[in-house]
């Protein structure tokens, strides 16, 4: 199908995997989230861009998206908070735009025929025969290398230290730990056991990151020895994906994934349900979850598949949503807390 719109950001052809957001906001959080890397994300809601771009709101130091597809920019970016407009901001990152799509006609395809790779061409004489070639030769690659820090570095000053694994962080996942007292060393993707346990700390840090975790063999070894020695570790997204790759379960990929800012999920225990932000599009199989080694804490009430594990060492539980990314605003920060308090820290 060819969905005809106009140009805006970065006028530049390009291949994706061409996904969609059903946010209403936060679209300086999603287009700075290195989750997006590779992919064309296309939104349900109408208008985007009548805020601008506040760059304290950013998730990480650029966007990583391939493309952003939406129904209308907004003229305007009216908020006293604003740094740039929207069209300036993804001009300036290299980041395509298109807008003026029936983006709901759009949404409705990938739901019925489920995620898949699209391209992004400007020009009236584009050839969609030489086009269609260009799509079926497309594969996405693994984006974790992409978005993961290249050099360590280390956030805050507070008594708890935490390693972090850097699979493509969001800022706020930082934050939230620096907020509650920890001394952070961030560590690229592919930091060995050794390296992690060198800044002998109190508990490991598994974060978010793009792509499909089975491409992420190396780290699935390393985290094998980390839930070996018993270190506390809290697991977000990918992090969650790839711990249990390392403890034999499997994941599988979704249609569509889920993207958006107010997916239900159950927490099992408490029998409570929480309003999260996700954005993932694969997830651990129920299946192959073995009870003799974890326990599913969450699942989401949309389609019934896992959103958590605590695992039976004492030491090690994991979450699909992102408790970080507050769009209740609250709702699910308590894990934050319970992190802290498996690493014998505290709230301060």
């Amino acid at each position: 199908m060819c969905f005809e719109g106009s140009g805006f950001g970065w006028e530049h052809d390009t291949l994706c995997e061409v996904v969609f957001n059903s946010a209403m906001c936060g679209y300086t959080e999603l287009l700075t989230d290195p989750s997006y890397a590779g992919q064309g994300v296309v939104m349900t809601y109408p208008l985007i861009g009548n805020y601008g771009v506040c760059y304290d709101d950013a998730e990480s130091v650029r966007p990583w998206l391939s493309a952003y597809i939406v129904h209308r920019v907004s003229d305007v970016a009216s908020n006293f908070r604003s740094d740039v407009d929207l069209n300036t901001f993804l001009k300036n990152n290299r980041i395509p735009g298109v807008q003026g799509v029936d983006t709901r006609a759009l949404t409705k395809v990938l739901r019925e025929s489920g995620t898949m790779r699209g391209m992004i061409a400007y020009g009236e004489a584009a050839d969609r025969d030489e086009m269609k070639k260009k799509i079926r030769a497309f594969r996405m690659e693994s984006m974790v290398p992409r978005v993961s820090c290249k050099e360590p570095a280390v956030y805050g000053d507070g008594p708890v230290k935490v390693s972090l694994a850097d699979y493509g962080v969001k800022n706020n996942i930082i934050r939230s730990l620096v907020s509650r007292g920890c001394t952070v060393r961030r560590f690229p993707h592919d930091a060995s056991f050794e390296e992690l346990m060198s800044f002998d700390p109190d508990g490991i840090m598994l974060t978010n990151g793009p792509g499909d975790p089975k491409d992420c063999g190396k780290e699935i070894g390393e985290l094998k020895r980390v839930y070996a020695h018993g270190v506390p570790t809290f697991a977000i997204c990918l992090g969650h994906q790839l711990m249990a790759l390392a403890q034999g379960f499997d994941t599988y990929k979704l249609k569509y994934g889920h993207r958006g800012i107010n997916h239900p999920v159950k927490e099992l225990a408490e029998n409570r349900v929480y309003i999260t932000s996700q954005n993932h599009g694969y997830v651990v199989d129920g299946k192959t979850v073995d009870p003799s080694v974890a326990d599913i804490s969450f699942v989401s009430m949309n389609d019934g598949s896992i959103e958590g594990l605590n695992y039976k060492n004492g030491k090690v539980f994991s979450v699909q949503f992102h408790p970080e990314a507050s769009p209740g605003p609250l709702d699910t920060g308590f894990l934050f807390d319970r992190f802290l308090s498996l690493m014998g820290g505290s709230r301060l």
